[in-house]
């Protein structure tokens, strides 16, 4: 009986042992098992913040708007064309004279945009003086109907901001060095003494230049009943009172730029002679290089009528540019040709001053007569034929 008692006995403390060693081995199992799912669970909430983390991240960083490369001369015009031209940086971007009379702006196209040439009714608009009393855009669209129809009359009583009376006989060949020079010539639009539309430009700018463009436009204006949208900015460098140069621009609007396409930057300088831009003050060249007289300008040549003239206390001292006038009715121009060269040359060409007596050869008759003859346009004064 003792010994039936014992074999239970060990029976039951072996079956007690057997079940505490079974859940003592469960219970580790449990616990790593519930560890690898914490980590899993952590790992998945840091994941997710770290992907939230890199999405806010993006978003807060800031966009970034890739301005175009400026691959043209002066092409800067985001906002208004006025606003444009007339800030500092604008300026900036022109290269100092360097003897050219003149540079090529955006690859000489104009800055219109495609609604300004589609516009095929004649208007012609003059900005307001600014504080400093200095003009500022003058803006047509030319055509017969706008070109005068009588004499110009005088304009002496207007005096553009800059403005002197000097006189330079050793390097001006007509003496003086400021003209009252109309951004839009008379001949092209009819406007006479409108101080909106006068600055005080040098003879150098008014008759050799700017004459270069406006013979251009005049000559195709009197050739076709078209449009030209133009433009002339006078551009300055902070509070000066005289222009350092115009911005002229053309386009001819019935045959979308065959005629007429040009953007460039006259500079408003005179050789032999150094400006103070502030007020207009000037005095003789101190450079050694520099010699003799312009006498780019012949006082019987043809020229484009820019009304420019001095006011002189004695009327007989006026010189007035109408003087030099291109006949609205003359059918032949007279042309100076380069015998050696075998280049055509306008008689106001700068070039003609350097050029042999014995290579001269005066011409009566029209361009295509020459050209047909084997000789070659001038491309300073005859640009664009």
């Amino acid at each position: 009986m003792k010994k039936i008692f014992l074999i239970i006995l060990i029976l039951i403390l072996c079956f007690t042992s057997f079940i505490s060693v079974s859940l003592m081995l469960a219970k580790p199992d449990t616990d790593v098992s519930q560890e690898l799912t914490t980590e899993i669970i952590t790992t998945e909430i840091i994941s997710s913040e770290n992907r939230n983390e890199e999405t806010i991240q993006a978003k807060e960083e800031p966009t970034t708007i890739q301005v175009k490369e400026d691959t043209s001369d002066h092409s800067i015009y985001d906002e208004s064309y006025e606003s444009a031209t007339a800030s500092d940086s604008y300026i900036s971007d022109i290269p100092e004279y360097e003897g050219d009379p003149y540079i090529k702006i955006n690859d000489n196209i104009p800055f219109f945009t495609e609604e300004e040439k589609k516009n095929k009714e004649s208007f012609e608009s003059y900005s307001d003086l600014d504080s400093l009393g200095r003009c500022g855009i003058a803006y047509a669209n030319l055509s017969k109907d706008l070109m005068p129809s009588e004499d110009r009359g005088e304009i002496g009583d207007i005096k553009p901001s800059g403005w002197h009376t000097v006189k330079y006989p050793e390097v001006i060949v007509d003496n003086y060095l400021y003209n009252r020079s109309h951004l839009i010539a008379y001949s092209l639009a009819g406007e006479n003494a409108n101080e909106k539309n006068l600055i005080t430009g040098t003879r150098y700018l008014n008759q050799e230049t700017m004459q270069i463009f406006e013979l251009q436009v005049l000559d195709y204006l009197r050739n076709t009943d078209n449009h030209v949208l133009y433009r002339v900015t006078p551009l300055y460098k902070d509070d000066n009172l005289l222009a350092s140069g115009v911005e002229m621009e053309a386009w001819s609007v019935e045959d979308n730029g065959k005629g007429i396409c040009f953007n460039v930057y006259c500079f408003n300088v005179q050789p032999g002679i150094e400006i103070d831009y502030s007020n207009g003050e000037s005095h003789l060249s101190t450079e050694e290089n520099y010699s003799g007289v312009d006498r780019s300008i012949d006082d019987n040549s043809s020229s484009v009528d820019r009304g420019a003239e001095v006011n002189e206390t004695d009327d007989s001292q006026k010189t007035d540019d109408s003087q030099i006038e291109d006949d609205s009715q003359e059918t032949a121009a007279d042309y100076i040709v380069n015998t050696n060269t075998k280049k055509i040359h306008r008689t106001t060409c700068s070039s003609i001053s350097d050029m042999a007596e014995h290579n001269k050869m005066y011409y009566t008759g029209t361009l295509e007569e020459l050209i047909s003859q084997g000789y070659i346009p001038c491309k300073i004064c005859l640009n664009g034929y």
